[in-house]
C-alpha cells in the first residue's frame, strides 16, 4: 500500500512538474557521482553500483528525448579517476565498453539520429576502450538529431591548458597575432569539444560542486547549476524535471535583467541624445525576448514624449 502511495503521488508530481516547464535547455551536462557510494549502502561492491548508474544513463536519454533537449553530455570518468584502485578500474573500463558497442547497435539509438561522441584525453585510456569509442563515433558520425556527448578522461583545466599552450606556440611561432587570440581560437583547441555552451549542469550525490567539469562551455555561458541529494542509481525522472526547472527559474531571472539593464542603456543615452538612444535600442532589441524588446520601445517612446514636452 505505502508503495502505491508513493507511485502515485510521484506521478502527480511529475505531471505538476510538466505542466509548470515551457522552454528546456538544448544541452544538459550531468556529473553522474554516488555509484560506489550506492553500492556500498547496498552491500555491494564498486562494480555493482556502477552498473546500476548505467542503467540510469540509458533512462536519461529518453527524458532528454520527451523534453526537447538536444545534447547530453555524461561526465563518465574523470582524470582523477585514474587513481583508483586497478581491480575497481578494470571492471569499469569493462562496463564503458559494452555499454559503447551496445549503445552504438542499438537501434533506438538509429532511429532517433543519435550521434555519440567521446571528449576528454581518449588516447589514456587503455587500448579496448579507445577502440570502443571509435566504433561508436563511426557508427553514428551522420547522424545530428542528438548528440551524446561521454566525457572520459576528462579533467577541465586540463582541457584549457592545453588550449592555451597551443595559442603561445603558434603566437611564438609567428603564425598567429595575439591581436587575433579570440574566443573562437580558443574554442577551436579545445580536445573534442561539445557541439553547444551548457544550458544546465546536474550534480547528483549531494555534493555541491561542478568538479572542474566543462568550465569553458558552462561558465562562460552562465550555466544554470542543480544539486540534488540521491545517488546517480537512484536519480529520478522527477529530479530530472526538478533540474530543467531550475534551468528555466534561471533563465527567466537573467531575461528580466538583461531587459532592465538594457532600459537603463537606453534611458543614459537618451539623455545624451535621442538619435544615438534610437540606435542603441535598434541592436538591444536584436538580443532580447520579445517581452524585453517592447518595455524598450516602450522606454525610448518615454524619452521621446518628454524630449517633445521640453
Amino acid at each position: 500500500m505505502r508503495e502505491w502511495l508513493r507511485r502515485q503521488f510521484n506521478g502527480a508530481y511529475e505531471r505538476m512538474l510538466r505542466r509548470e516547464l515551457g522552454s528546456s535547455p538544448e544541452h544538459v551536462a550531468i556529473i553522474q557521482d554516488g555509484n560506489r557510494r550506492y553500492a556500498r549502502s547496498h552491500g555491494d561492491d564498486a562494480p555493482d553500483g556502477h552498473k546500476k548508474g548505467a542503467k540510469t544513463s540509458e533512462r536519461v536519454l529518453d527524458w532528454c528525448d520527451e523534453s526537447g533537449v538536444e545534447e547530453l553530455t555524461l561526465y563518465a570518468f574523470s582524470t582523477e579517476n585514474f587513481d583508483r584502485p586497478q581491480e575497481e578500474l578494470d571492471p569499469l573500463f569493462d562496463l564503458m565498453e559494452d555499454k559503447l558497442y551496445e549503445f552504438a547497435d542499438a537501434d533506438r539509438v538509429h532511429e532517433s539520429g543519435v550521434r555519440i561522441c567521446a571528449i576528454g584525453e581518449t588516447e589514456r585510456l587503455p587500448a579496448r576502450l579507445r577502440d570502443a569509442v571509435d566504433y561508436a563515433e563511426d557508427r553514428t558520425s551522420d547522424y545530428d538529431n542528438f548528440r551524446l556527448n561521454i566525457a572520459l578522461a576528462y579533467g577541465g583545466r586540463a582541457e584549457l591548458l592545453g588550449a592555451v599552450r597551443d595559442v603561445a606556440r603558434d603566437v611564438e611561432s609567428g603564425a598567429l597575432s595575439p591581436d587575433d587570440v579570440t574566443v573562437d581560437e580558443v574554442d577551436e583547441r579545445l580536445c573534442r569539444q561539445p557541439a553547444r555552451d551548457v544550458d544546465l549542469i546536474i550534480r547528483t550525490g549531494g555534493d555541491e560542486r561542478t568538479s572542474n567539469f566543462l568550465p569553458w562551455h558552462a561558465n562562460g555561458n552562465e550555466a544554470a547549476v542543480y544539486f540534488c541529494a540521491p545517488y546517480w542509481p537512484e536519480f529520478s525522472k522527477v529530479d530530472f524535471l526538478r533540474g530543467l526547472r531550475t534551468y528555466e527559474s534561471r533563465e527567466k531571472s537573467w531575461q528580466r535583467t538583461r531587459t532592465e539593464r538594457a532600459v537603463a542603456l537606453v534611458r543614459s543615452a537618451a539623455e545624451t541624445e535621442l538619435a544615438e538612444a534610437k540606435t542603441v535600442a535598434s541592436r538591444l532589441r536584436e538580443k532580447l525576448p520579445s517581452a524585453g524588446a517592447e518595455e524598450v520601445v516602450a522606454e525610448l517612446e518615454r524619452q521621446g514624449d518628454a524630449e517633445a514636452a521640453d
